[in-house]
């Protein structure tokens, strides 16, 4: 299938932040059957993230405030060269504390060889990085056309669910050059422990993925695809196919796993496929795009 000029294998993609900080982790996943894989979101200069615990298991999915620890784009820069040398499709995540460094980094990440880079404008926990730079349309189409201008390859732009209006996020991301959307990232949460009468988490904050946000992604999906001409896709708690066939029936071209590759393994792709090729061959269609926004013809 074609996303944006990029080939791929099929429509499923490794999200950012799982099994994505090393070349070897990221091959194997590409291995397992992912069609693309989308890398640890990367600054300019190293990060360490936030104090442990960073992760909570919950029992709607995982709650987590890692911050958004990486070494840096000159380090991880042999990782993306180093995935590239197999085969597989990258996408780099990038972030930056304003529009000048994002742009910086997403050129960086392109000069590394990577096929396509993805804006992190929407992790809930990281202070001055992520929402606070995507929160607004304003700011979206402003960072997007900045990075756009000093990159080759295709650009997205992950938004956040944390917002009046994701579609309005959107449209900003299109106007400002974006060649696609992500949608959605995690919802900012909270878990609390009574016995310690305190937040679980060091950051008391953090990002809620999993299985409780595949609806409110579904819906971001739906509401972006009626606002945008450029592609959409869709990330929030799959684990099935038939949870994968929502996010395409309701707009996205391609959708991203996360969350069941931590709770299920690498494995997780190829039984998505494997339920969507099923679903095909049952109902009738030859390929995915026949699927793309199919919601949006029948109304209940």
């Amino acid at each position: 299938m074609d996303l944006c000029g990029l080939r791929l294998r099929n429509p499923t993609m490794l999200a950012s932040g799982v099994l994505d900080e090393t070349a070897a982790t990221m091959v194997e996943v590409a291995r397992a059957g992912a069609g693309a894989v989308v890398t640890k979101s990367v600054g300019r200069s190293p990060r360490e993230g936030h104090a442990n615990p960073c992760v909570v298991e919950l029992d709607v999915g995982l709650l987590n405030a890692m911050g958004l620890p990486n070494p840096g784009i000159e380090y991880f820069s042999e990782e993306v060269k180093a995935v590239k040398r197999e085969g597989v499709t990258v996408i780099g995540s990038v972030i930056g504390g304003s529009e000048d460094e994002l742009a910086e980094v997403a050129a960086l990440m392109a000069d590394a060889g990577a096929d396509a880079v993805e804006l992190n404008l929407s992790c809930p926990h990281a202070k001055g990085l992520g929402t606070e730079i995507g929160s607004t349309p304003e700011n979206v189409e402003r960072v997007c056309r900045a990075s756009k201008e000093r990159i080759k390859v295709p650009l997205f732009a992950k938004l956040t669910p944390n917002t009046s209006s994701i579609s309005n996020l959107a449209k900003a991301a299109e106007m400002g050059g974006a060649d696609a959307v992500v949608a959605i990232n995690t919802l900012k949460g909270m878990a609390i422990s009574p016995e310690a009468r305190m937040p679980i988490l060091a950051n008391r904050f953090g990002g809620l993925s999993g299985p409780a946000i595949r609806p409110i992604g579904v819906r971001c999906v739906y509401e972006i695809h009626d606002a945008v001409e450029i592609p959409v896709i869709g990330v929030g708690g799959i684990s099935t196919g038939r949870d994968a066939l929502e996010y395409i029936m309701a707009g996205a071209t391609a959708v991203q796993v996360g969350t069941a590759v931590w709770t299920r393994g690498p494995g997780v792709f190829k039984s998505i496929c494997d339920d969507i090729s099923r679903f095909m061959d049952e109902y009738g269609y030859s390929k995915v795009d026949d699927m793309v926004g199919a919601a949006h013809d029948t109304k209940p």
